[in-house]
């Protein structure tokens, strides 16, 4: 159940987003379309080559991130040059770890990168989004025992932070450095470049490592029988409903839904969760208006570069434009806003 809960926010944020223009090929281009799309890919290049010279760990990371899905790039420019530059870069913090998770060979088997969660895990004991990304890696390799052991370090965290917010301040500020050309925008657009920006910086943002809340939400269900799992999992759910991205407040809702032997609060969470949905579905709504709409795609790119959490862009976008937050009596998920 919670699984298919997951998979529609990410497919609203997906919509929100976009796609990260200029990591995809157009299906069945057309000439127009492939010169569009070799220039869209000479201005990512461009940007991490005007990024790359700077020494703070930040646009590092923002370089970083744009040169992932490049091909061919070289060596001093590549991904894995520059996050480990980043990384290596005077105050660097976990959020750089983080990225670097995506350092590794995913067809040795060998994601996340081990190093760097190993340093995550040094960097910042207190994030219960550590915790669970390890606790996926455990049940994966079958050390049940130790995943127990992650589920209680994530329920005794302070902050929940899986760094998305961080992530698109870094992306959002490196594509401001440089104004997408003509052949990008297209000579009769009217949007100088602004939704060109912004799929960048929320599609490429998307692509970042998730802590395992399926398998929390798996480990937590299948052992409620057990009052200190039981314990930890609702423990943890009260902290994920504050979490910094709407699926891990999904699934601290679900958690309170599920395992509270609370009739009322079960029936606030269920609530709390409904008008959750509504708020990602309103904030897709928002972000597809703003492919037409210079004002919102440039307003949304300041909220990124403001920083803060994917859940408090949400919301602030929200209010900025006067969208409620609170789903109608007469709504259902599933239903058009």
């Amino acid at each position: 159940m919670l699984g298919r809960r997951l998979l529609s926010f990410a497919l609203l944020l997906a919509a929100a987003s976009g796609p990260a223009l200029a990591a995809k090929t157009p299906a069945n281009p057309d000439a127009q379309q492939a010169a569009r799309h070799k220039a869209l890919l000479q201005y990512q290049k461009d940007l991490v080559s005007v990024t790359a010279t700077q020494a703070d760990p930040i646009p590092l990371m923002g370089a970083a991130l744009l040169a992932r899905p490049l091909q061919d790039q070289p060596d001093f420019n590549s991904y894995h040059t520059l996050i480990d530059r980043a990384a290596a870069a005077q105050g660097a913090g976990p959020e750089i770890s983080w990225v670097q998770l995506s350092d590794c060979d995913a067809k040795a088997q060998d994601c996340p990168n081990t190093d760097a969660l190993a340093k995550l895990v040094q960097q910042a004991p207190d994030n219960a989004a550590v915790w669970l990304l390890k606790l996926g890696q455990d049940i994966r390799d079958g050390k049940n025992d130790d995943a127990r052991q992650d589920l209680a370090k994530a329920a005794a965290a302070k902050v929940y932070d899986d760094y998305t917010g961080a992530t698109l301040k870094a992306l959002s500020n490196t594509v401001t450095t440089l104004p997408p050309p003509t052949n990008v925008v297209g000579p009769l657009s009217s949007m100088n470049g602004a939704d060109v920006q912004l799929a960048l910086v929320f599609g490429l943002a998307e692509g970042q490592p998730q802590p395992a809340l399926q398998a929390t939400s798996r480990l937590c269900e299948e052992n409620a029988d057990k009052p200190s799992v039981k314990a930890d999992c609702l423990k943890l759910g009260k902290l994920l409903e504050w979490g910094s991205s709407p699926l891990a407040r999904s699934l601290g809702l679900h958690l309170r839904e599920v395992l509270d032997d609370d009739t009322a609060q079960q029936e606030d969470a269920k609530r709390l969760r409904r008008n959750l949905v509504w708020q990602v579905q309103s904030f897709s709504q928002l972000s597809m208006r703003a492919k037409g709409d210079t004002s919102i795609a440039q307003h949304l790119l300041k909220l990124a570069r403001s920083g803060g959490t994917q859940m408090s862009l949400v919301l602030t976008a929200l209010h900025d434009y006067n969208m409620p937050v609170d789903a109608p009596s007469d709504w259902e998920p599933g239903k058009a806003g």
